[in-house]
């Protein structure tokens, strides 16, 4: 009897080799998207969250990931630097405005004493008969009253002098008062190409406090402003000034 004739085992996953024993050529392996790495590629870090690409394919390089759901992303400024949240920037103002009112205290006591004893030893006087009697308004004015707002005014002019040396002079070098360093948070141009500068610094000096002394209730608007400002979160100072807040690397 005639044996029927015998082949070769296939290859695992290959064709059954054609009549005769003679095996098909392989097909030529199909390119991946230029970018990625084939399935089974052992280099390269795992695919990142959020990847929807080809399975087993990693994703090109600077691929950033979409934002999870639920999480907004974080905001920038123009230079791509994080921007700064308004409880540090609320914070970092609470503590310059601590330390204001600190020198304030310093500066104003003194005079405030010097009044007070005046007011208090002066106004009621004894009589020889042991009653007292009031001095006279025209004295009253021109010993106190007078002498009092002068010595108000000359303070208010001194502390808006100190004023711009902190948050002019001071803050133009570095972008920082001492709040804004404790917050790690910095003032810059919005112009990312540009440098703070005494312009830039006095300009949101005008605004937040000759602005805020003046006009009644802007001091409020002016700070509230960064909570529903798009996209860069200024305050009315800010947007004045031309500069953004920014949260700086610890």
């Amino acid at each position: 009897m005639t044996q029927p004739p015998t082949y070769p085992t296939p290859p695992a996953g290959g064709q059954p080799p054609a009549a005769g024993g003679v095996a098909p050529p392989a097909a030529p392996a199909q390119p991946g998207p230029t970018g990625y790495a084939p399935p089974g590629a052992s280099a390269g870090p795992p695919p990142s969250p959020g990847w929807t690409g080809p399975p087993g394919y990693a994703p090109p390089p600077g691929w950033v990931p979409p934002p999870r759901p639920g999480f907004a992303p974080v905001p920038v400024s123009p230079g791509g630097q994080p921007l700064a949240s308004f409880g540090d920037r609320l914070l970092a103002y609470l503590i310059d405005t601590a330390l204001a009112s600190v020198v304030a205290v310093v500066l104003f006591l003194p005079v405030f004493m010097i009044f007070a004893h005046r007011i208090f030893g002066g106004i009621d006087q004894a009589h020889p008969a042991g009653t007292y009697y009031a001095a006279d308004a025209e004295s009253f004015i021109t010993g106190f009253i007078l002498p009092l707002l002068l010595a108000e005014a000359g303070l208010f002019v001194l502390m808006l002098g100190l004023y711009w040396l902190y948050h002019v002079e001071y803050l133009r070098r570095t972008g920082q008062t001492l709040g804004k360093k404790v917050m790690k948070i910095r003032v810059v141009p919005l112009d990312p190409t540009r440098t703070l500068d005494r312009g830039m610094a006095g300009r949101r000096y005008l605004v937040q406090f000759v602005g805020a002394m003046f006009v009644p209730g802007i001091s409020y608007v002016d700070g509230l402003w960064q909570l529903w400002d798009k996209p860069w979160q200024q305050c009315l100072h800010d947007k004045f000034a031309r500069t953004v807040v920014v949260k700086v690397a610890p």
